[in-house]
């Protein structure tokens, strides 16, 4: 290889990328990088479904626990971050492996963010209170009302990404989507995008699953301990905001497991719907990481 390559693999949640990425990162020798929003939180581990010390132990990880929630993390602060740790380690690395299901996350590696205008904070704190006070549903509509080409792309089931489309339109009175250009920074090193995906109906048992897995290793426990930082965005996400309303006694606990199944599986349609949309993936089933080991060694060689 005449030049240095990222490996980015992508893909709904529970469809195996952790192990894919650990599995090509022993065969190249290499590390791994970590583009999964919830992921960098130490504090938020069994709801995250981060990678168990035992793979961590299997290959070198990078952002996993490298953040508090208390911290302001965003996706500008992860492209500089991310991107000064490729450079470091392709001093040492022909390939590196990126591994994730936050679109944002990987587009900003991949592809670059547009330049974000200066943001009211005082706008963004009421916001927040607002949120609070009166739920997502307010926001959603508000958005849909005052930036509905944003409103149409976002997840809407996160309330960060919404607030922060109106954030932008009632700061300077320009819609956020004006600002997404979506004009593609050049790297200075290849990017080969492999994508996991499987039928729906196994997928969504595989999510199932994992929720009740998640439960039985101390989800309830995890969630309980997250208390004092439930305002916090991070903790307004799935398997989260559930176990926040039983414990709220607002729903029961089977309520609370089936709404967390329900809200994941959804959850994949979109990571899926976001994913496909990118010409540059090749597509394989969890089970086919020797097909993808074969497509990736015949790249490097056409490219080298």
């Amino acid at each position: 290889m005449t030049q240095k390559t990222l490996i980015v693999v992508v893909g709904p949640t529970a469809i195996g990328k952790t192990s894919l990425a650990i599995e090509l990162a022993k065969h190249y020798q290499t590390e791994v990088i970590s583009a999964d929003s919830r992921q960098f939180f130490k504090e938020m581990s069994i709801g995250t479904a981060k990678p168990s010390d035992e793979e961590l132990a299997e290959a070198p990880h990078h952002f996993i626990n490298s953040h508090s929630v208390t911290q302001l993390f965003s996706t500008g602060d992860f492209e500089v971050q991310a991107l000064a740790l490729i450079e470091k380690l392709f001093t040492e690395h022909d390939v590196l492996v990126m591994v994730g299901g936050s679109g944002l996350y990987i587009n900003a590696i991949c592809n670059g963010l547009d330049e974000m205008p200066e943001i009211d904070l005082v706008i963004r704190e009421q916001l927040n209170r607002r949120f609070a006070v009166e739920g997502i549903e307010v926001i959603r509509n508000q958005l849909a009302e005052l930036d509905p080409e944003y409103f149409a792309k976002v997840d809407q089931s996160n309330p960060q990404r919404m607030i922060r489309g109106l954030e932008v339109v009632l700061s300077t009175g320009q819609k956020l989507s004006s600002f997404l250009t979506s004009n593609k920074k050049e790297r200075p090193f290849n990017i080969i995008k492999i994508g996991l995906n499987t039928d729906r109906e196994k997928l969504y048992n595989q999510i199932n699953h994992r929720v009740d897995i998640m439960i039985e290793n101390g989800l309830i426990e995890e969630v309980k301990s997250l208390t004092a930082y439930k305002e916090l965005n991070a903790l307004k996400t799935v398997g989260y905001s559930e176990i926040f309303d039983y414990l709220d006694n607002s729903i029961d606990l089977p309520t609370a497991i089936d709404k967390i199944k329900q809200n994941t599986r959804r959850f994949a349609k979109r990571q899926l719907t976001w994913f496909r949309k990118d010409t540059e993936t090749t597509w394989f089933e969890p089970n086919q990481s020797k097909e993808v080991i074969d497509f990736l060694d015949k790249t490097f060689i056409v490219r080298s």
